[in-house]
């Protein structure tokens, strides 16, 4: 069934975050039709009485006027020019963008009021804002990560129903770096029994490296309420042998550190041997002229 877009304005674009690791996101879409059974925004979904089951995704909210909204924001006195992380609840690269350029109009705000970014994605999509994103790395920083769990094509289907196949997400960060933007893998989220294995990990963090990667980080999957509930239905869907085991190391949100650390200290590990550790991208000469942003939305 095709997704319903319901175009609506917003009155905020930027949101303050506490204990993120950065001070401001920033989501020019909420709702996302990658539909992957993990995702911890289900459990958001959940508080707020909305769907977090299979209906989750079915309905994405466009904030068509977010890059006017930006820009106001971001032209504040007040405004430091802190990091905004974009992508942190939705996927600032689904489908929806292609028609929108929603993305792409922030990309040109924050790049315009030399505020350093970083955002997450799946999708391949990316590559359209090169230009962009090139601006932006000039005047404040840019920093692009790519949602790569796995390389396993059956874990692959049954998890991201609705994302752009791993290698293409790899193919699109070896361009990204190519043009000289910073852009690594976020090895994310790792499920245990089921994408943990040595030799899949290895396979992510070695593929990561030959595109280039100029960074790699990992994450294990967490199952708060709202998440777990459908995770667990697919598991018994997919992977029935494992349900007994998930619903005994998720009696919690969080893995047990017993189980967790085994498994970072792997990517660890592995970052290091295929030497992914404090890359950088080719750096971009500045402009001897001061520098014309794309306007072209």
């Amino acid at each position: 069934m095709a997704p319903e877009y319901r175009e609506e304005p917003c009155r905020t674009a930027l949101n303050r975050v506490k204990g993120m690791g950065f001070p401001w996101s920033l989501n020019p879409y909420m709702g996302c039709v990658h539909r992957c059974t993990y995702c911890y925004v289900r459990a958001y979904e959940r508080r707020a009485d909305r769907p977090s089951d299979d209906r989750y995704g079915a309905s994405i909210r466009v904030k068509i006027n977010v890059a006017e909204v930006l820009r106001r924001e971001l032209a504040r006195r007040s405004w430091q020019r802190e990091h905004v992380a974009i992508g942190a609840a939705t996927d600032p690269y689904q489908p929806a963008e292609g028609r929108y350029r929603l993305t792409r109009a922030c990309l040109i705000a924050l790049a315009e009021f030399r505020t350093p970014a970083s955002l997450i994605t799946r999708g391949p999509m990316v590559i359209r804002d090169i230009d962009v994103l090139q601006a932006l790395a000039r005047r404040a920083g840019a920093r692009v990560s790519f949602s790569v769990p796995t390389l396993d094509r059956d874990v692959w289907r049954r998890t991201e129903p609705g994302t752009a196949p791993p290698h293409q997400r790899l193919r699109a960060l070896k361009a990204l770096v190519n043009a000289g933007i910073e852009a690594g893998v976020g090895v994310a989220p790792i499920l245990p029994g089921i994408g943990d294995r040595p030799e899949q990990l290895e396979a992510v963090v070695r593929a990561a490296r030959d595109a280039g990667a100029t960074h790699l980080w990992c994450n294990v999957l967490h199952l708060h309420e709202g998440t777990r509930e459908h995770f667990l239905a697919c598991l018994a869907r997919d992977w029935p042998e494992e349900r007994a085991r998930y619903e005994r190391l998720y009696a919690r949100p969080y893995l047990p550190a017993a189980e967790a650390e085994p498994i970072r200290r792997r990517v660890d590990a592995l970052r290091a041997r295929h030497d992914i550790a404090d890359r950088r991208a080719i750096r971009l000469t500045p402009p001897a002229e001061p520098e014309q942003i794309p306007l072209v939305i």
